[in-house]
């Protein structure tokens, strides 16, 4: 019976911890979201979360759609239906592949840096000294971030999506030798902006409340050591990442179960 009491050991640890997470959330925005803003934190956390991790949305949305082509490319020609490759491209980045790809790069790029910095003022003993000063570290460096990043990962979902689909062109018709016009006319009508791309962008903000929310928690639940900030940034990118994949399964029920 052992292992019936370690389950349940597990079930237990991993409630308390969702628990503690939520009275995070909500001491960070009972303590935050009434108060006046600091613009220029988050105008500068936008800049540190977002714009620094463009490269890679370009490089990464690139290379994916240009990848979807070849492969979708292939499977439709066994069916002589290459002239729908555009619409398998288009409503794979828009419903999946650009919210969710989005998300998961940016939790590696962004949020595991993100849960660091905040763990380091704890080894630092920042945050604690701002208490000591009567500074709310929820409402001056807690919830700017969370702001910016629930700006910047739907801003880097659009970046995603057209560098996408503009990747898949280039290989569907200087590779594959495809009509541009028929590729983008076949594109235009598959795609409906409030099943697909809407659907898409909210999915990229929920994936923001999450990510960031995980992330500004474990970095400032971190135990004040180098090893207890490592522990608290390898936890953000793993926990963070299977949140994404569980709650993608979740919305895409929900959103094709609702159209």
């Amino acid at each position: 019976m052992r292992w019936v009491f370690e389950l349940g050991d597990h079930v237990i640890l991993i409630i308390r911890a969702w628990g503690a997470w939520a009275c995070f959330m909500f001491d960070m925005l009972h303590r935050s979201v009434f108060k006046p803003y600091d613009v220029l934190s988050i105008i500068r956390q936008v800049y540190t979360l977002g714009v620094c991790a463009v490269p890679v949305i370009l490089f990464s949305a690139a290379f994916i759609g240009m990848v979807l082509v070849l492969q979708g490319f292939y499977t439709l020609e066994k069916f002589g239906a290459q002239a729908q490759l555009s619409q398998l491209l288009a409503l794979s980045v828009f419903r999946e592949l650009g919210p969710v790809m989005t998300a998961l790069l940016y939790t590696g790029r962004s949020c595991s840096a993100l849960a660091a910095e905040i763990g380091l003022m704890q080894v630092t003993e920042q945050i604690p000294a701002m208490e000591v000063m009567a500074i709310e570290p929820m409402h001056r460096i807690i919830y700017p971030r969370y702001l910016a990043g629930v700006i910047v990962v739907p801003c880097l979902t659009m970046i995603f999506n057209t560098v996408a689909l503009w990747g898949g062109y280039l290989i569907a018709v200087l590779w594959l030798n495809l009509d541009a016009g028929v590729f983008w006319s076949n594109m235009q009508s598959a795609v409906h902006f409030h099943s697909d791309v809407l659907n898409g962008m909210i999915k990229s903000v929920i994936f923001a409340l999450l990510i960031h929310g995980i992330a500004l928690w474990k970095g400032y639940e971190a135990t004040p050591t180098t090893g207890g900030v490592s522990r608290a940034t390898t936890h953000t990118v793993v926990i963070a990442s299977l949140g994404v994949l569980l709650l993608d399964v979740l919305l895409t029920a929900l959103m094709l179960g609702r159209s």
